[in-house]
């Protein structure tokens, strides 16, 4: 609390300093909006769960180059832009969605949990959004197995030889956090019966609790500590 206030009188002296030198400048102000946490501040953030995964994933794509490519209920202002900057990307949420003036962007409104026909998609992603399958958080139907419906019928989408992104956040210790999220062992994916029949893991990526990301990694490889990182999974379809 003392270090916050010290930081915010700082700021606002800050402020006022340079309020004075730009009127001795000749400068002019028209209205007074004060920004006093900034002075100090780095250029943005390069890290994190979000920052790292859809970066990750863009530029998988961007290598893999499909002939389609859908995503399930990823990041509109991330992963979604990442991709449709190149490409047409079709995404899938249970949200409503405004129109786009972007043609890259073409949206279904749908649930996942539920069987969906999608043709035939050589490529689809579903990027921290699983974890919230079934919690009604986003008005969706409340199904504790929902991410295991959501999971399978989105396998079963992928055509063979296709890939399949997916990411969520990962723990030694798995729970739910209603209604946030939850929180998956690492290796529950690789244990459900839709995934180990049907694909077979290309490569893994993870974030770490510092925000940190490990490149093509192994579960393995990951701190028996860890208490909310995020597991990026890339699958093939066999």
């Amino acid at each position: 609390m003392r270090r916050r206030l010290i930081r915010r009188i700082s700021g606002w002296m800050k402020f006022f300093n340079t309020l004075r030198k730009w009127a001795q400048l000749g400068g002019r102000v028209n209205v007074l909006r004060p920004i006093v946490s900034e002075f100090n501040e780095g250029a943005g953030v390069v890290g994190g769960h979000y920052f790292h995964q859809d970066l990750v994933v863009a530029k998988l794509i961007h290598e893999h180059n499909p002939v389609r490519h859908v995503d399930i209920g990823s990041r509109i202002d991330g992963f979604v832009a990442h991709v449709a900057s190149f490409r047409k990307i079709e995404i899938i949420d249970i949200r409503e969605l405004e129109d786009s003036v972007h043609t890259n962007i073409v949206f279904t409104r749908a649930d996942l949990m539920l069987p969906l026909d999608l043709g035939v998609v050589d490529s689809l992603s579903c990027l921290h959004a699983l974890e919230h399958f079934g919690l009604g958080r986003y008005g969706d139907p409340v199904d504790p197995h929902g991410h295991e419906s959501g999971l399978s019928n989105m396998v079963n989408a992928v055509a063979s030889g296709g890939r399949f992104y997916v990411s969520f956040p990962i723990s030694f210790t798995p729970r739910v956090e209603f209604n946030a999220h939850r929180v998956l062992h690492p290796e529950w994916i690789l244990e459900q019966p839709c995934v180990s029949k049907a694909l077979k893991l290309a490569r893994f990526d993870f974030v770490n609790d510092r925000g940190q990301l490990s490149h093509d990694s192994s579960i393995g490889d990951l701190p028996r500590n860890l208490r909310y990182g995020c597991g990026i999974y890339t699958f093939e379809k066999i």
